[in-house]
This record gives structure tokens, sequence and C-alpha cells, in this order.
């Protein structure tokens, strides 16, 4: 029962003095909610990147050519001509667990069509590319093996090229020209939007690898060959597999580099989300000071109730109060004002992230990791901030508490 009177005792403080007690919940209602707010704009965008990421299919890895270096000129991956067809189909045929390769040959090039015409990027790709990429089509169908195999002029458009070039619509069936050469729409994707760098991903077209390094870039080595692994875990070892079987192909002796690199997908995933989780930090530790800055309210208040309640705590202990009981009463006092705010807070911290997610567009995901430990930190931030006063208060003197004026 004592402990109950306890809690009674604080809860009519603090009711005595409820427009203080709200003013002083209002550093951790701001604290707790900004926390919450800006810990869900950084997962938000960090969900964003995993789902473009994942956009790009899975269990993909990808083999880049190597650097290129001519007179002193260097270039990066992918500027030196040591991939081949050859090297693709032998990682189809001789690397375990490997379920699809695409090849894969990219220029820039201005296409005519329909009167009109767009400068846009032109894909070489494999019939298999569009399955791995997790890329549906909204009209039409994928070029075949036989296109590939005869170098067909077929191609596939994203909706940018459908939009600049027919913007009437009816572009299946129709013709496309890429370099004066004719090339017949087969098939027209699905919109895909912009990618993380901004690029327009439905801003391209799509051939058979073959009519790309035929008809042309007149190229006769690959810039990429995308490749699909059959099972998740065992991408590390179709990783080594893929560089001995390159390494042999490429007759690279032991202890000289490799004149390509494998990443995959994962790689690529954990480069591309650093940056967001780094920021989710950043914003999280600075909401988090607002927190602390609501706990040093409580704590200051806390002390000017003592102060104003000096002859209160004296008659307590003069009729059988111990200080221990004051201790709590007090601890009590700024763990509910926490505990309070930290409740409003919570409220005030998803409000603010679907409000910017309506207002702004920005990707929010509200984490409930991060509403439990704001919640549990709120509380720890009354007992931290109200324990100083509340033993100042239960140090007091009874007969110098009662003489107080």
């Amino acid at each position: 029962m004592r402990l109950l009177s306890i809690i009674l005792a604080a809860a009519r403080a603090l009711r005595r003095n409820t427009m203080r007690s709200i003013l002083t919940a209002l550093g951790i209602i701001i604290g707790v909610g900004a926390v919450i707010a800006m810990v869900s704009i950084g997962n938000g965008a960090k969900a964003q990147v995993e789902a473009q990421i994942a956009g790009l299919g899975q269990n993909i890895i990808l083999v880049f050519a190597g650097t290129a270096n001519s007179a002193g000129a260097r270039s990066g991956y992918g500027g030196a001509g040591t991939l081949t067809v050859e090297d693709a189909l032998a990682i189809q045929r001789e690397v375990r667990d490997v379920e699809a390769v695409s090849p894969e040959v990219r220029t820039g090039s201005q296409v005519l069509a329909n009167g009109l015409n767009w400068g846009t990027n032109v894909s070489g790709e494999g019939p298999d590319y569009f399955s791995m990429r997790q890329w549906p089509l909204a009209e039409g169908a994928v070029f075949s093996d036989q296109d590939v195999r005869g170098a067909a002029k077929v191609c596939i458009v994203g909706q940018t090229i459908v939009n600049q070039l027919f913007p009437d619509g009816g572009a299946l069936g129709k013709t496309l020209r890429i370099r004066n050469l004719p090339f017949k729409i087969v098939g027209i994707l699905a919109s895909k939007g912009f990618s993380l760098q901004g690029n327009d991903q439905d801003d391209i077209v799509f051939v058979p690898y073959t009519s790309a390094m035929k008809r042309i870039t007149r190229q006769t080595f690959l810039r990429v060959i995308d490749v699909q692994a059959g099972d998740p875990n065992q991408m590390g070892v179709i990783e080594d597999e893929i560089t001995n079987l390159l390494r042999d192909r490429h007759h690279i002796a032991e202890g000289r580099d490799d004149d390509f690199n494998v990443r995959d997908q994962q790689e690529i995933a954990e480069a591309a989300t650093a940056t967001t989780r780094a920021m989710t930090f950043l914003l999280g530790a600075i909401a988090g000071v607002s927190l602390v800055v609501g706990g040093i309210g409580i704590m200051n208040i806390m002390l000017v109730s003592v102060t104003e309640r000096t002859r209160e705590i004296g008659i307590r202990m003069a009729v059988g109060a111990h200080g221990r009981d004051v201790l709590l009463q007090f601890l009590i006092e700024a763990v509910v004002l926490s505990l309070m705010g930290g409740s409003l807070g919570i409220l005030l911290g998803i409000g603010t992230s679907e409000l910017l997610s309506r207002l702004n567009h920005w990707p929010t995901l509200v984490s409930p990791t991060a509403v439990v430990v704001a919640f549990v930190f709120s509380g720890a931030v009354g007992v931290f901030f109200g324990f100083y006063p509340a033993r100042k208060a239960a140090q007091l003197d009874p007969i110098d508490a009662l003489r107080y004026e």
C-alpha cells in the first residue's frame, strides 16, 4: 500500500501544476517525435535503395571486363576488350548452379521512328536478361534464341521511347531505325522509373547482343556478362568458379592480376546502402540530442519543484515518511513526465512521418524497434535526470525544511 500511496501522491503533485507538467514533458515529446521521424526517413530511404537493388534481379553476379591502358590513357572497368561471347557461353556451360547468362553490349545512339528522333541507350542482351532482371513486358514478347543466333533486327523498347517516338501509341510492330538500320519493335517493357543514380531506366532500347555486336557497334568483345545463380548460398562458390574459369581461358599466369572483375549483387547493395545507413545514424543522433535536452528540462523543473515544496517535504518527514519515500515520489514524478512525453512523442513521430510522406512524397518507414527504443530511452531519461532532484529532496533535514520560507 505504501508504494500505491506514493504513486497517488506523485500524481496529485503533477496534477496541481498541470500546465507546468505539460511544458516539462514537451521537451521529451519533441525529442522522441524527432527521433522516430528522422529514423523513419532514413529507414525509408534505405528500404527504397534496397527495393531498387532487388529490382535488378535476384542472385545476380556481374562479370566486368578489365581496365584499359592505352598510351597512358586509362579507363575504368569495362574499358578493355577482355570478355568475349565464348566466355559467357563457357560460364553457362561449365559453372555449376548457374541458371542464366546474358552477354551485354551497350552504346548510345540516335533512334528514329514515326518522323521523330530521340537520343537513347542501346543495349545488346540475351533472351534471359529480362527474367534475370525481373523486368516484365507490358506488350509483346521477348526476342528468341533464334533471333540471337540470326542477329535479327528486332528490338524491345522502354516506356520513355514509346512516349517520345510514338505519342499516339501503337508502337508494337512498328519499325525503329538505329543508326539507319530498321529494327522491328517486338516488345514494350513495363515502366521502371528512375534508378538510384537518377537515370531514366525506361529510356532504353534492347536488341539481341549479336545484333548489337554485328550490326550496330561492330565490337567483338563484351563489357559485362550478367550471371544468375540458382542458389543464393552458393554465390561465393560460383564467383570463385567463374574467376578460375576465366583465368584459365585468358591464360593468366599465377600471381598476375585478373583482366576482369567479378562482383555480386550483395556487394553492390552494401555499397549503395552504406550512405543511407550513415544518414539514418546521423539523423537519429541529431534527434537524440533534443531528447537529452528534454531530459535536462525535466531535471531543471524537478529542482524547482523540490525548492517550492520544501515545507511539504519537511511535514511529510515529520509525520513519519522516510527519505526513500520522498526519493521514490520525486523519481516517480520524473518518470511519469518522461513516459507521458514518450507516448505522445511516438504519436507525434509517426504522424510527422506520414505527413512528410504524403506532402513531400518522401519514402518513410516507421521501425517498431525505433519506437520501442525511443520509449524505453525516454523512461531512462526520466530516471537519470530525475534522480538528482529526488535525492536532493530525500536528503533534506526535516527541521530545516519546516523552517523554510
